[in-house]
């Protein structure tokens, strides 16, 4: 399987395998943990089913399949075909979504330009672009884009929903380091690349924020003091601190699980890591078997892997 299906599915995979214990403390967790994919009583999903996450990241992934490129207003009518009409969702039950990007797509239907929508604040600051952004990773590493144009894309698309600052540094450190992991790099030598990034063009208070990553080892921290909420800076140190301290995806998937807190969007992204490191032959069959609508996200991984190697070829030449 490809690095790209890899790291779509195994993000759904993540996010479904997170569904049941999302909102659990670690120690209820660590009394009663996730061990396999597993329904779940509140709401009342079926084994198998993921959250807003995968729900966007696919409608993302269609709209770019469609389009041939990220095309904002198309990206955000599709959104709220998710929120309006269940489409993109696992069952047809639209759960789970998270203020910000509620109220993001609320302005667009009111009218509101698409890099208008997203919220600016400081408390506006939770996952929620971080936990769709992968598509552009993927891009950014096939089509070879330089630095400039990732970063003006990686403003855009986080600013849909999430406009802040450090939403939008969340998202670049993430697609960053996917795509060094897609060009092959060791994950602990990717980190380090990452530590050596050109920053300037970010504010020095924003990448105060990110100083357990950029100027600390992530890795290295206790399990203590490694935080799992929603609060994006707090999913991208939890995300790396898994892949940096676990050597298969099963063992990321799971640990994630059983992180508490915001565990379908940190297994979702942390599982799109790992996917790509170590592949979807590494976790149990029948994870993949039940997670819904399966299909339907292979084809999208498929159709969109079949467009990147297309950019690919172009880039080359």
């Amino acid at each position: 399987m490809s690095k790209c299906v890899d790291a779509i599915i195994a993000f759904a995979i993540g996010d479904a395998l997170g569904v049941p214990s999302e909102f659990k403390s670690r120690a209820e967790l660590l009394k009663d943990p996730i061990t396999d994919m597993i329904s779940s009583s509140s709401p009342n999903l079926s084994e198998g089913t993921f959250s807003d996450d995968t729900a966007m990241l696919a409608a993302t992934l269609d709209s770019f399949n469609s389009c041939c490129r990220f095309d904002y207003d198309d990206i955000m009518r599709r959104w709220l075909k998710w929120i309006t009409e269940g489409e993109y969702t696992a069952t047809g039950l639209v759960f789970a979504v998270g203020k910000t990007t509620k109220k993001a797509l609320l302005n667009f239907a009111e009218g509101v330009k698409p890099l208008e929508c997203g919220a600016k604040g400081i408390y506006d600051n939770g996952n929620g672009s971080l936990m769709r952004i992968l598509p552009l990773a993927l891009y950014g590493f096939y089509s070879r884009i330089d630095e400039k144009a990732l970063i003006r894309l990686t403003i855009e698309l986080s600013s849909l929903t999430h406009a802040h600052h450090i939403s939008i540094l969340a998202c670049y450190i993430y697609v960053r380091y996917v795509i060094y992991l897609l060009e092959g790099l060791d994950k602990r030598v990717a980190y380090q690349r990452i530590k050596e990034l050109d920053y300037s063009c970010f504010d020095s208070q924003d990448l105060r924020a990110f100083k357990r990553i950029l100027q600390a080892d992530i890795g290295k921290c206790s399990n203590e003091v490694i935080r799992s909420s929603a609060y994006v800076v707090d999913t991208l140190e939890c995300c790396l601190w898994l892949l940096l301290n676990n050597d298969n995806l099963k063992d990321v998937l799971l640990k994630a699980a059983n992180i508490g807190e915001d565990t379908d969007t940190i297994a979702a992204i942390a599982g799109s890591m790992a996917g790509i490191i170590y592949g979807l032959d590494s976790i149990p069959a029948s994870w993949i078997l039940k997670l819904k609508r399966k299909d339907y996200l292979y084809g999208l991984a498929l159709a969109f892997e079949q467009n990147m190697n297309i950019f690919k070829v172009r880039s080359i030449c």
